[in-house]
């Protein structure tokens, strides 16, 4: 066999391989979606009473791009609905902690009243602050049933800021952070409330 042949078989050879990793690649996406798709409801919709929304909350994001707010960013969000009337929302909130970005989920009822609240990612100190990333965690669940206004905007603080809430011990910043963040997104949905879900009066 000549250098030629040998080149054209190892040609044939590359085509027929990188053909074959495309046809696994095709039939395997949707499978890859759908397991992905899971672990993002699983996730993301763990915060929200599974009997509060019957849509698929995922498939209805809100129009949220980087919206800056006083101390975080709403990365974007969500809507839960339940017989075609709004339950909720999901907000994603980025904010910087001590050693960098924090993101957090914010689940806020139609009544804006805060449903819960989980960390998605953070990079905060092992042991300290990376404590917020626990789950669940007892400490972000102190938020659960806070408003806008409840308590009102000087109680969103630490308590040795004279706020109402105690902080994740050894991790000030981390806890003033958070705080911070979780009533910027109560803020943004009561001054937004129509535009993310509509008219209806708080309850």
């Amino acid at each position: 066999m000549n250098r030629a042949s040998s080149v054209v078989i190892l040609l044939v050879l590359a085509g027929l391989g990188i053909g074959a990793t495309y046809l696994v690649q095709q039939r395997s996406a949707p499978r890859i979606a759908t397991e992905q798709r899971a672990i993002d409801s699983r996730n993301l919709l763990d915060l929200l009473p599974a009997d509060s929304y019957d849509n698929q909350p995922l498939d209805q994001p809100l129009r949220l791009d980087n919206v800056v707010l006083s101390n975080s960013t709403l990365l974007g969000g969500y809507l839960a609905t339940k017989a075609g009337q709004p339950a909720g929302v999901l907000l994603r909130s980025q904010t910087v902690g001590y050693a960098g970005s924090i993101e957090l989920l914010v689940a806020i009822g139609a009544n804006g009243k805060l449903l819960g609240v989980k960390t998605l990612r953070q990079s905060e100190t092992q042991g300290l602050g990376a404590r917020i990333a626990d789950w669940p965690n007892a400490w972000l669940g102190g938020f659960t049933g806070k408003s806008r206004n409840e308590p009102a905007d000087n109680g969103w603080a630490l308590k040795q800021d004279q706020g109402q809430f105690d902080q994740i011990a050894g991790a000030t910043i981390t806890s003033r952070a958070v705080i911070n963040a979780i009533h910027d997104a109560l803020r943004y949905f009561d001054e937004h409330r129509q535009q993310l879900i509509g008219d209806n009066p708080h309850e």
